[in-house]
């Protein structure tokens, strides 16, 4: 039990450390800082015995009930000035503007400021807008408007330097100082610009004339130059359109002519090919049956030289062989031959006598024959119409051959008149007769031209030439 009491104690004792050490530990934000005071202390860049220390973004014990701590804002702070003023011209002027201020940073500004405005810091806008009016009053009332107008950073300049040191001696450092804006009730900032702005309206009349102007000329050269451009843009898409129409002609054109020159090379390579395969073919035909056939033919002609050369000397022997024979006989034959002769030309003159004797006799009769027909025409008619008769009934019975049936009509009449158109027949058939007669009995050089026969055809005389030939077997 005393173990836990003991423990008991300790954390006990743990805690009210722990709650002592919290309310003794203060820390100091970044943009504070802490004023200690009730006790001495020794700052650096202060003086000793100042009464008071200085904690800036660190912690620190504080003892409570002997020292007290508290908090100075080392924030920014802003002040609005508006400050009426009369410049060196005697010009009522209101100057508007803003200050940007806050604590300096080094323990001397924060003491100087924890020593005026620890208890009221909002009174340290109100306080520097005091100091900033003042100066500026000073300031503007050395100058005047136009130089406020033209150089505003020497206003800002002189007031930032004229409330240095009373900013310094309060710890606040400006970080901006701004004039805004100058107000001018009498107008005169407005009549001073009045000549400037006339001057800037002529020249800005003058510049618009001069703008119209030059527009104007400008939408005439544009208007000019758009119009040279249409026409050159015609003539260039006329001559674009020639060129496509050209190129479309050359590209109708090519489809035939690519087909031309593709069949003509296919041509010339079918050519190429054809003389080459010609060749090859001439080759082949001079390797395999040329040379061979001339290897042949010289064989054979080797061949027959020799075989000739081997005839005509087989032939010379035989033929001297022969000269030495015939030589031999050629006694006997002569005289054998020499019988033989007279024999033949004796057995000659028989025969062309017994022919001289039959061409007589044969000459003999044709003139009788001739004189018989010069003397009674009609009987040598008729004797050789009886020797041919059978010839003439066999050409007039051919009329008939073709001839299946034959109907008679009229019993007797129609016999009687187709005999009497047979005879008529016969009739036509005798100067037919005739004229077989003279076609088969030429005259001969020694016969006499036959006797003209007169023929009746059709009630008019036609004068028919016969020439009656004797043969060998005539009668």
């Amino acid at each position: 039990m005393g173990i836990g009491i003991l423990a008991g104690a300790v954390v006990g004792s743990l805690v009210v450390l722990i709650v002592l050490f919290k309310m003794m530990w203060r820390v100091a934000e970044p943009n504070e800082a802490l004023i200690i005071s009730g006790s001495n202390h020794k700052n650096e860049g202060l003086g000793d015995g100042m009464g008071f220390r200085i904690v800036t973004g660190r912690g620190t014990l504080v003892v409570p009930g002997v020292q007290a701590v508290r908090k100075l804002s080392l924030d920014l702070n802003e002040t609005q000035l508006s400050v009426e003023c009369v410049t060196h011209q005697g010009i009522p002027l209101k100057v508007r503007g803003v200050v940007i201020f806050k604590v300096g940073d080094d323990f001397v500004s924060i003491a100087n400021a924890a020593r005026r405005f620890l208890d009221q810091q909002k009174l340290m806008s109100e306080r520097v807008h005091i100091v900033f009016a003042g100066h500026l009053r000073a300031i503007v009332g050395g100058l005047t408007v136009e130089d406020m107008i033209r150089d505003r950073e020497k206003l800002t300049g002189q007031a930032r330097s004229a409330c240095g040191t009373e900013m310094e001696k309060l710890g606040l450092i400006v970080d901006s100082l701004q004039i805004h804006e100058i107000e001018d009730p009498t107008g005169y900032i407005k009549n001073l610009a009045a000549p400037h702005a006339a001057a800037v309206q002529r020249d800005a009349r003058i510049a618009q004339a001069e703008a119209n102007r030059r527009a104007t000329e400008a939408e005439q050269q544009a208007a000019a130059r758009m119009s040279e451009a249409t026409r050159d843009s015609e003539i260039l898409q006329a001559g674009y359109q020639a060129e496509r129409d050209q190129a479309s002609a050359r590209a109708r054109q090519a489809g035939p002519l690519a087909d031309a020159a593709s069949r003509q090379e296919v041509v010339v390579q079918e050519t190429r090919v054809a003389e080459l395969e010609g060749l090859r073919k001439e080759q082949q035909l001079q390797a395999e049956v040329r040379k061979p056939a001339d290897a042949m033919a010289y064989e054979t002609r080797t061949l027959a030289e020799a075989e000739r050369d081997a005839r005509i000397s087989a032939a010379q022997a035989k033929a001297r062989e022969t000269e030495l024979a015939s030589a031999a006989t050629a006694t006997a034959t002569r005289v054998t031959g020499e019988a033989e002769a007279a024999a033949a030309h004796a057995k000659g003159l028989a025969v062309a006598e017994a022919t001289r004797a039959k061409g007589l006799a044969e000459a003999e009769a044709i003139k009788a024959r001739a004189a018989a027909l010069a003397e009674n025409q009609e009987a040598v008619v008729a004797q050789q119409l009886a020797e041919r008769w059978p010839e003439i009934v066999e050409a007039g019975a051919s009329a008939f051959g073709n001839v299946d049936q034959m109907v008679l009509l009229n019993g007797a009449d129609g016999m009687a008149e187709m005999f009497a158109k047979a005879l008529t027949m016969g009739g036509t058939g005798l100067g037919l007769a005739r004229q077989l007669l003279a076609t088969m009995s030429p005259a001969g050089p020694d016969r006499p031209a036959p006797a003209a026969v007169p023929a009746s055809r059709g009630g008019e005389e036609e004068v028919t030439t016969v020439e009656i030939t004797v043969g060998d077997d005539d009668t």
